[in-house]
């Protein structure tokens, strides 16, 4: 079977693309136009090297506080050499595989524009690591969200060098072990090259695509598995009329209505005569609360959309401008923001997903207290609401805003940072409490519809749940209920949903 290949090239990278390069396991190549640039800019930096004797920052300086301590050239790689390593100060958990393949990606990505200053070399052996799946170890603890994603990015391009670790083929290596199987040498950095290196949002920017993808398959989710706890509840098709939303018409509200719509269409369920009047907000309002997730999903989007095809080392070079000029463009206040918000906005999913489930536990509308029968003799899904509602709670404590926050690094030059990194890594821990809390809603709403037979919800949800069904089957008597939630948790993780229904 043939390679399939994504070009590196000055064409945006977006959800739709990545999700292809993913799951197409496609192999990255530079195009020209990306060589020449990278080309053109080294050549550049190293002409100037030749005839500029002022100090340039992190070019023939040293870094942070010690901008103004001058380096020779005969010492110009070992300054870079020794940054990369001396950088390498991460701590805490493994950060997983799959985001650190993205944080390949988008290096090579911001790299290929010619503004860094680095060898053609450096890039084609990062594209080497990802085509190989050479990943390096990397921790996710150490960054400031600010100065670039220092640590992170120190970890992850220590294997250049020769020095730190990586997973091959399942299993860590020293990576000294793997360049000697591939017959390659490590790279001799260059003048600015590990600054280029270091500098940069790209731990941000992965998990940020990473925890993207996730959140738009569980938004989709979130509606489904409404739709099957409002069917389960005996709830009310009216709230969800076009009518209702088109006179308050935001977009995510819009697309959730349709979709619920949509999902419960041949309902006999929905369908039936009604004896109540209203259903609580937790079925009636998932248009709003569902859809204002929608439209922060896009906020949150857009901005690392942007910064995904973004140049976010420091300096930058302007070859045609004859320009090198020192910014900050490493800040990652823009994506801190946006972690805060998606937190916030994925945190509510849970919230309105654990109180369909305690009401659906609550003995109402002829449903049987705790979904089983015998209550007393059994307690049947009465501890199932108290793990989700344990979880809730917790995600509420993660959503409490990071970037708020901001430590003086660098003896004060460094003396306002974004805090985005530990905003990434608490917005993975809470979107995966999200995953677990609605495949909880799923198990509690599939027991639901069981006690509804012989009446019965729409074909779509009927076919979802005879799979679910096989995996999870009805609950008659008390059992471990650990067993059924982590099984409704593969579900949900397993199931595919085509991308056009997501995005």
């Amino acid at each position: 079977m043939p390679t399939k290949l994504h070009i590196i090239s000055q064409k945006v990278l977006d959800l739709s693309t990545i999700n292809s390069i993913i799951s197409e396991q496609k192999q990255l190549q530079l195009s020209d136009e990306s060589i020449k640039k990278i080309t053109a800019c080294r050549t550049y930096l190293d002409d100037k090297l030749k005839t500029r004797s002022k100090p340039m920052y992190g070019i023939n300086t040293g870094f942070g506080a010690l901008y103004n301590v001058k380096i020779s050239k005969e010492n110009l790689t070992v300054l870079q050499e020794n940054l990369v390593k001396s950088h390498a100060c991460g701590t805490g958990d493994r950060v997983p595989n799959d985001i650190v393949k993205l944080m390949l990606l988008f290096k090579i990505q911001s790299l290929s524009y010619g503004h860094s200053g680095v060898q053609l070399e450096t890039v084609n052996r990062l594209i080497d690591f990802y085509n190989h799946d050479i990943l390096p170890i990397v921790y996710t603890q150490g960054s400031l969200g600010a100065s670039g994603d220092l640590a992170p990015l120190a970890h992850m391009c220590l294997p250049l060098i020769g020095e730190g670790s990586v997973v091959f083929k399942n299993k860590e290596l020293p990576v000294t072990e793997v360049l000697e199987k591939f017959n390659w040498q490590p790279i001799k950095l260059q003048s600015k090259e590990g600054l280029a290196l270091l500098n940069g949002t790209q731990f941000m920017s992965a998990y940020g695509i990473y925890l993207l993808l996730k959140s738009y398959k569980l938004s989709y989710l979130a509606d489904l598995i409404g739709s099957m706890s409002l069917d389960a509840f005996d709830g009310r098709i009216e709230p969800f009329n076009e009518l209702v939303h088109l006179v308050r018409p935001h977009n995510g509200q819009l697309k959730t209505a349709a979709r619920i719509r949509e999902f419960l269409e041949d309902s006999e369920l929905i369908n039936q005569k009604k004896k109540h009047i209203q259903d609580p907000y937790s079925f009636r309002c998932m248009p709003q609360v569902h859809g204002a997730t929608k439209d922060t999903l896009a906020f949150v989007e857009k901005t690392f959309k942007t910064e995904i095809n973004s140049v976010t080392d420091n300096p930058n070079i302007f070859s045609k401008d004859d320009m090198i000029i020192s910014g900050g463009n490493f800040h990652g206040q823009p994506l801190a923001l946006a972690f805060d918000f998606l937190k916030i906005a994925m945190a509510e999913l849970g919230n309105i997903s654990e109180r369909r489930t305690f009401q659906l536990v609550s003995g109402l509308r002829g449903l049987p207290v705790f979904l089983v029968n015998n209550p007393g003799l059994n307690s049947g899904f009465m501890i199932p609401q108290y793990t989700a509602a344990s979880i809730v709670s917790a995600n509420k404590q993660l959503a409490t805003p990071a970037s708020v926050d901001s430590i003086v690094s660098s003896n004060g030059q460094e003396d306002h940072v974004s805090m985005g990194a530990n905003a990434a890594t608490q917005a993975f821990t809470l979107i995966n409490n999200v995953e677990r809390i609605l495949a909880i809603e799923l198990f509690n709403a599939s027991q639901a519809l069981m006690l509804r037979l012989p009446l019965k919800s729409s074909s779509f949800i009927e076919t979802i749940l005879s799979i679910y069904r096989q995996e999870v089957p009805f609950v008659t008597d008390d059992r471990v209920l650990r067993d059924d939630i982590q099984k409704s948790i593969e579900f949900i993780q397993t199931l595919d949903i085509d991308s056009d229904e997501l995005y």
